[in-house]
């Protein structure tokens, strides 16, 4: 606590809005972003690879979450205050830290796939002030940071072997899929079956099995769209700018509308359960794994320079 306490002594109003916004650099939405665009418009390996480190990721972080249930800073010691703007999105136990973590799955593996050393420092840059911002911000310690820097480590370098040359060697990707729902149904197994303590926060609980199914259904699309791309689709990454970022940018969103508008109906159809979230997760990566690529061959004419 006393360097959460040295950061807070520091604090100003302008380094609080800087610090807010690069704490979002790890959050899932930009996280979502990166290895949508990596995996439309610059590598297909990239794309996966980005969305493995960030599964295997989260399912690790979320058990290490519930396993431990080692509360937040502020509420270890009601003496400490947090940036306020940052406790909305600092639900759940603290150890050890998801944005951290996050921040591997996208910055980290951008860095790996890159052989340009001024790219790698930056992306490191970007994943150091992630690690800091969550600190400064007061919602997580050292060690809840020092553990995600070290497990996000490891997996960024274990899994790379894995997606470097996935071109080549493509019939690999099934097993590293039934590898990431095996780990899953052994996690959802976990967090519904096991007897946690009665002083288990419910609403923990309840977001850890919620992203558990969020993982199982986002992993079997994964999955599907895989073997969709490679036996039907076969769609290209390549585009001109123009068309590039038409696709991104309506792609983007219509997925992320995608997981917005389909959880009321989900929930009101099957009610608020882990399988109406997975469903819904599902059918947001299906269709950006199998179902918007379908439509990047109108977007590659986009902005083509035409032979006279």
């Amino acid at each position: 606590m006393e360097l959460l306490y040295a950061l807070e002594s520091i604090r100003t109003p302008a380094l609080d809005a800087v610090m807010s916004i690069v704490t979002e650099l790890g959050g899932e939405t930009v996280y979502m972003a990166v290895a949508i665009i990596a995996f439309w418009c610059l590598s297909k390996g990239l794309g996966y690879y980005i969305l493995t480190v960030g599964f295997a990721g989260t399912v690790l972080n979320q058990f290490l979450k519930i396993t431990c249930r080692i509360p937040r800073p502020w509420v270890q010691d009601p003496q400490f205050t947090i940036v306020e703007s940052a406790r909305e999105a600092a639900a759940g136990y603290s150890f050890p830290s998801g944005h951290t973590q996050n921040a591997f799955a996208s910055f980290g593996c951008l860095g790996m796939w890159s052989r340009r050393a001024p790219w790698r420092a930056l992306c490191s840059l970007i994943i150091a002030l992630i690690a800091f911002s969550r600190m400064y911000l007061g919602v997580h310690t050292p060690l809840d940071v020092g553990v995600s820097l070290a497990l996000g480590t490891a997996l960024t370098l274990a899994l790379w072997p894995l997606f470097r040359d996935m071109d080549g060697r493509p019939g690999r990707m099934y097993a590293v899929f039934a590898a990431m729902l095996a780990l899953t149904a052994a996690y959802i197994a976990y967090v519904e079956l096991f007897p946690f303590p009665a002083g288990t926060d419910a609403a923990n609980l309840a977001s850890a099995r919620e992203n558990g199914w969020k993982l199982f259904g986002a992993g079997l699309a994964m999955l599907i769209g895989f073997a969709l791309d490679r036996r039907y689709i076969r769609f290209e990454v390549k585009a001109p700018l123009l068309g590039q970022l038409l696709k991104c940018v309506l792609g983007l969103a219509l997925t992320m509308a995608i997981r917005a508008l389909l959880k009321q109906p989900l929930y009101a159809l099957m009610g608020e359960c882990g399988a109406a979230d997975g469903l819904r997760y599902f059918l947001m990566v299906l269709f950006a794994a199998a179902l918007w690529p379908l439509t990047f061959k109108y977007f590659a004419r986009i902005g083509a320079k035409r032979e006279v």
